[in-house]
């Protein structure tokens, strides 16, 4: 299928991550063609990239490989049951103005005082977030975001980001249904300054949204979404992966890997019939360095692994 890509990943290169667990740096990450169709299509729509499916399959991941891909800062939040839309665009912070008012040498100031930009102010206006922050008295996350790093230092860095809202299935049933003017407009009112916030037209942010399914998302937010349902790959994707991630262990080792947690799947499981990426990275990673003497040594070490990384008795439930 060809059409314009606005986004067109080179081949991923290869990186060293035997110690490096749940972190990454944008490198490696291996696109199929419908994930980078799902990111041109964000694009090109000016819609937030929802990514869905189960843990361990590069949800996370995959805005760190499209900010590098793209040039682009990556801002990131991780969402909790305790987190609400306002806080995504602004807070208060109620603890210096608490402060303030039991000082005797300080003087309580107006409520723009004290509104710390969120992730989306920084995000949509760098300039404005900056400014209002140090209004703010320099306090809180300041969501500067991570710059890629390449080769090509000459090369030009957009000034758009690409913003991770993680995990938005754990949040309040009314946070997406609250983000859906903000993120449609990409626009805000900052209340206690009655100041609007307007993304620059050519440099609007790129949102990636993940969800573990935890909880069923409404309607009207779903329906303003590009979906992408990443599922668990095929063995030749796995093997895939694990070439960019682990170069430097041979490919017959990381297929021998494979093969033998394959292998030792209990009779018993009625889980997914396939380690997802994160397990069989984190069974190479440990054969790389808890480094068994020999190669039966190495088989016996995995074959007891197995159990521990990827067929944990908590996940033995039907799919």
């Amino acid at each position: 299928m060809k059409y314009t890509k606005l986004f067109n990943p080179g081949k991923p290169s290869a990186v060293d991550a035997t110690l490096v667990a749940d972190q990454s740096d944008g490198h490696g990450y291996v696109f199929s063609d419908r994930i980078v169709l799902a990111v041109n299509t964000a694009m090109a729509t000016g819609r937030p990239l929802l990514v869905r499916g189960d843990s361990g399959t590069g949800k996370s991941s995959l805005a760190a490989a499209i900010a590098t891909q793209l040039r682009r800062r990556k801002l990131e939040r991780v969402i909790s049951s305790r987190t609400e839309a306002r806080d995504l665009l602004w807070e208060i912070d109620h603890l210096r103005r608490l402060q303030d008012a039991h000082d005797s040498q300080s003087k309580v100031g107006p409520p723009g005082d004290y509104a710390v930009p969120g992730i989306l102010w920084w995000a949509f206006h760098r300039e404005s977030a900056e400014k209002q922050y140090q209004r703010a008295g320099g306090t809180g996350p300041r969501y500067e975001g991570v710059a890629p790093q390449e080769k090509k230092k000459s090369a030009p860095q957009s000034e758009a980001a690409v913003v991770l809202l993680d995990e938005i299935d754990k949040a309040d049933p009314d946070l997406p249904n609250n983000l859906l003017v903000p993120l449609g407009s990409l626009k805000f009112l900052v209340e206690p300054t009655q100041e609007w916030v307007v993304a620059k037209p050519d440099a609007a942010p790129l949102l990636v949204i993940t969800s573990n399914d935890e909880r069923e998302l409404p309607a009207a937010f779903l329906r303003r979404c590009v979906e992408l349902v990443i599922e668990a790959p095929s063995n030749e994707q796995l093997l895939l992966i694990a070439e960019r991630r682990f170069p430097k262990i041979k490919a017959a080792r990381r297929k021998r890997v494979l093969d033998l947690i394959l292998g030792s799947k209990p009779a018993d499981w009625q889980g997914r019939d396939r380690p997802v990426p994160a397990e069989y990275l984190d069974a190479l990673r440990a054969v790389a360095n808890l480094d068994a003497e020999s190669d039966a040594d190495a088989d016996e070490l995995l074959t007891s692994l197995a159990p521990l990384l990827v067929w944990k008795a908590s996940q033995n439930v039907r799919t």
